[in-house]
């Protein structure tokens, strides 16, 4: 998993970089906030992230109020890291929207710990996103079918989104997920096989 670390000491950043790197993350260290702030534009930008409080450019505060205010906001996953212990502080963090904070003077099994936490955190968001996301295609499929089909009055093929004239039972295993198995009504079976018809038995006495 790839991690944003935003730090603006160096010595504390590489620190940092070595530890994650070794607990086996990808690191992606930026120097100020307005880098990270960057870095979080791009398509592949990290969900899980670790934002000194304070840094120049912007601060670990205001992106996490800036990423809660995104449409994707909701799957990220920041840890902020700060030398405040105040409870207000700790306040003021969550407040803007961060999920977990860590101070400087850390000790590394405990942000280890924090570190893991969010990772899995970022992969059950994703897992639920993506769920979602299939949900949404299936009900759309279901509206489809609930709405009005062109269907072919002679062989009674269905044409669908994409102009393609597909069989009835096709359509909707492609667009419900229902299996369908072949049967015969008893019409057909009288119309079509009436010697295969079987014979009511004889009920009348002799």
């Amino acid at each position: 998993m790839k991690i944003l670390l935003a730090e603006d000491n160096e010595v504390t950043r590489k620190v940092l970089e070595t530890h994650l790197a070794k607990w086996g993350y990808e690191v992606l260290a930026v120097g100020d906030g307005t880098r990270a702030w960057e870095c979080l534009q791009k398509a592949d930008a990290p969900h899980l992230l670790i934002l000194d409080w304070m840094m120049p450019g912007m601060s670990g505060i205001e992106i996490c109020r800036r990423i809660r205010l995104t449409e994707s906001g909701h799957l990220k996953h920041i840890i902020l890291l700060t030398a405040r212990s105040e409870k207000q502080d700790i306040v003021e963090g969550f407040e803007a929207g961060a999920n977990d904070y860590i101070r400087k003077n850390f000790d590394p099994d405990e942000l280890k710990a924090r570190v893991r936490v969010g990772a899995r955190v970022v992969e059950l968001q994703q897992a639920l996103s993506k769920r979602v996301t299939e949900l949404e295609a299936a009900m759309s499929h279901i509206k489809t079918l609930q709405g009005i089909l062109p269907i072919c009055m002679h062989c009674h093929k269905i044409r669908d989104d994409g102009e393609v004239w597909q069989r009835l039972e096709e359509y909707i295993t492609d667009h419900t997920g229902v299996m369908l198995s072949q049967g015969l009504c008893p019409d057909c079976l009288q119309k079509y096989y009436s010697e295969f018809r079987l014979k009511k038995p004889d009920t009348t006495s002799k």
